[in-house]
């Protein structure tokens, strides 16, 4: 059942060790004075969940844990501020009728940007260069003579797997250069103006193949989890590239490693990985052909202004009974 402002306590609460991903004052600061009648209560950690939950109404957050979720006795709509809703898939928020939202549309610019800036860097092989200047090294030949010499993106197919808010607004700045953008949907459908050719997940192990830049972009689902292992990646030809800026769970990081030091294929491009930080231990580390951002592909500047339009929109919606943005389906996990 929807409330109204008056009856309504609001509860923003994130812990993160990165600073961005915490909400700012402002946040909070713009809702009340939206609606100055509702409670909103902002808390910088956990401390103090268990006095505040019990009587919120909407939750604005990353994540609760189970013994977390249990203080709730009221709550009716959970906001994620993290596109990824995979910590939210349990069987005690599923069956209790909480409407779950989350924050992919305001990512939509920077990981695209961030995509497009991976996938030049990769053709023209800036981290070589990179390297070879820390070397002091004028290495223009050996950049020619390598296995996978520089190359341009025009022609080049680039495969996404999944073609959300990420793989679309990709395409929208891939297109115009003259790359050519397939994409693997469930459905295997989509807008004709912004990819070549539309195919379903099952035909993935036939275009594996067939691609130059392979761009992991889906959600995490029990369905995804280790969706690129060893086999998949047997299947890229020597001089593609695999690109992830979904999840590291999406990925058999061990297989991904070995497969990696064997130059299987021409390199990675890893903007996430299964554990976070990447330990220091990892062999992906020490990998010539590997590329690492340190999980920045959604960072930027406006990310808070963004995440609080897309929140007080759906409060608008949620107060006067509309459907919220950016709904998750339960079912589906995303």
């Amino acid at each position: 059942m929807r409330t109204t402002p008056d009856e309504t306590k609001l509860l923003i609460c994130v812990q993160h060790r990165f600073a961005l991903w915490v909400p700012p004052p402002e946040m909070a600061a713009g809702i009340r004075a939206r609606w100055p009648e509702m409670r909103v209560v902002q808390l910088t950690s956990y401390d103090g969940l268990e006095r505040e939950l019990p009587d919120t109404d909407i939750f604005v957050g990353f994540s609760i844990r189970p013994e977390q979720f249990a203080w709730q006795r009221k709550l009716k709509w959970i906001h994620s501020t993290a596109a990824a809703v995979g910590q939210f898939m349990r069987m005690d928020l599923r069956q209790c009728g909480i409407e779950l939202t989350n924050a992919t549309s305001v990512h939509a610019v920077p990981i695209p940007e961030h995509l497009l800036g991976t996938l030049i860097s990769l053709a023209r092989r800036f981290p070589d260069c990179l390297r070879y200047q820390q070397q002091a090294r004028w290495a223009q030949q050996e950049l020619w003579d390598a296995p996978v010499r520089p190359r341009e993106l025009r022609g080049q197919v680039i495969l996404f797997i999944g073609f959300g808010h990420i793989g679309r607004g990709a395409a929208k700045l891939l297109r115009p250069i003259g790359a050519r953008v397939w994409a693997v949907t469930r459905s295997g459908r989509g807008d004709a103006d912004l990819a070549e050719r539309f195919f379903p997940a099952r035909q993935l192990h036939e275009l594996l193949p067939l691609a130059d830049f392979v761009v992991l972009a889906a959600p995490e689902t029990p369905e995804t989890r280790k969706m690129i292992g060893a086999r998949e990646l047997a299947l890229l030809k020597p001089s593609a590239y695999f690109v992830n800026v979904a999840r590291g769970a999406l990925v058999d990081e061990p297989a991904l490693a070995a497969a990696l030091e064997r130059r299987a294929f021409a390199g990675a491009a890893l903007d996430v990985t299964s554990q976070e930080p990447l330990p220091p231990e990892s062999p992906l580390w020490k990998l010539d052909n590997v590329f690492i951002t340190p999980h920045v592909s959604a960072v930027t500047e406006n990310l808070w202004a963004r995440q609080t339009d897309l929140l007080m929109e759906n409060l608008e919606r949620w107060f006067t009974g509309r459907e919220l943005q950016n709904r998750v389906d339960l079912k589906r996990g995303y």
